[in-house]
């Protein structure tokens, strides 16, 4: 039996949108994929800075390949609202004119992969260079030193790769200007911060340390990055590529805290903390947790909000018992 077409009426939810179309046809067993991208195309924004929703309930249209308008409970006549979340919408007749008022764009991948390259490389950089950075850098490196810069190079070269093979992004550009914003903190704190302190002549990796707490420490390290590793696969498994459709994670540590790639993210940084006893590294932990502490905190409110009815409430976003 073939698909019966239906005409659903289209509304601008927030700043409206121009050229967006008052209403659209498609069918009950096209995709809302399709759907995201026919809206797109006439209002003349990436489809990465949509977000459809019914007017009805407010719940939110998934953009997935697999998921069909009749899933979504549509009928003909009912009403889909359309909300620009990058205030990319303009239509000043080419992409060329958009790009002068929006400015240059950036892949997220690539944003991804410049921040991650300042630490991966500044570390090895500092570690090598010893004799020219510290006037008393007479001595070889010291073995805990040696281990700074294997986990914390191993680190950001996981980073990498699971920029690169692993995870899937909702949203596919972002302005140019940003990179800068956001690699000051790896750049900085991650790299320039920690290396300096810790691989100088006078830091406490370049004395003898204390063997169960630095085994202690490689093994919190090794935990967490498998453990991280794992949240990122069990997270790629909820999108099909190309889509910015969103799903309930399930498996290990999320029955505890609503993001446990940032508990894993974590337990690996103390991990190295206790390799290094450095004041630096602790003062990037402090950051950088309390940075993951409000995403996950605004990943949890996401939740609550796209699955009413089937998420499992959690009480702390990425540490039990802290928040």
């Amino acid at each position: 039996m073939a698909s019966k077409p239906i005409t659903l009426v289209v509304q601008s939810r927030g700043k409206p949108i121009r050229k967006l179309p008052k209403e659209t046809s498609t069918y009950l067993q096209g995709s809302t994929f399709d759907l995201y991208h026919r809206l797109a195309a006439e209002a003349g924004c990436t489809v990465h800075r949509l977000r459809l929703t019914k007017a009805s309930d407010g719940s939110v249209i998934p953009n997935a390949k697999d998921f069909t308008i009749e899933r979504t409970g549509l009928k003909s006549q009912d009403t889909i609202q359309v909300k620009d979340l990058g205030k990319l919408c303009r239509q000043l007749g080419s992409e060329d004119d958009a790009d002068q008022i929006l400015g240059p764009q950036i892949a997220w991948q690539t944003v991804f992969v410049i921040e991650y390259l300042g630490p991966l490389l500044i570390h090895p950089l500092i570690y090598f260079l010893r004799p020219y950075i510290y006037s008393n850098a007479s001595s070889a490196p010291s073995s805990l030193q040696t281990l700074s810069c294997v986990l914390c190079t191993l680190h950001f070269l996981k980073r990498e790769l699971e920029t690169l093979y692993v995870h899937r992004f909702s949203n596919a550009t972002m302005p140019m200007r940003n990179i800068f914003k956001n690699s000051a903190h790896y750049w900085i704190f991650a790299g320039f911060n920690i290396a300096y302190w810790s691989y100088a002549p006078t830091a406490p990796t370049a004395r003898p340390g204390n063997t169960p707490i630095t085994l202690l420490g490689v093994a919190l390290f090794v935990i967490g990055e498998l453990g991280n590793l794992n949240t990122h696969l069990v997270l790629r498994g909820l999108r099909s590529s190309g889509s910015t459709e969103r799903g309930i994670p399930k498996g290990l540590g999320f029955n505890l805290v609503t993001c446990p790639n940032y508990m894993f993210e974590t337990i690996a940084w103390v991990g190295i903390w206790l390799v290094t006893w450095s004041l630096s590294t602790g003062i990037f932990i402090v950051i950088a947790v309390g940075q993951m502490a409000v995403w996950a905190k605004k990943k949890e409110r996401r939740y609550r909000k796209e699955f009413p009815e089937t998420y499992r409430k959690k009480r702390y976003g990425m540490i039990p018992g802290l928040f």
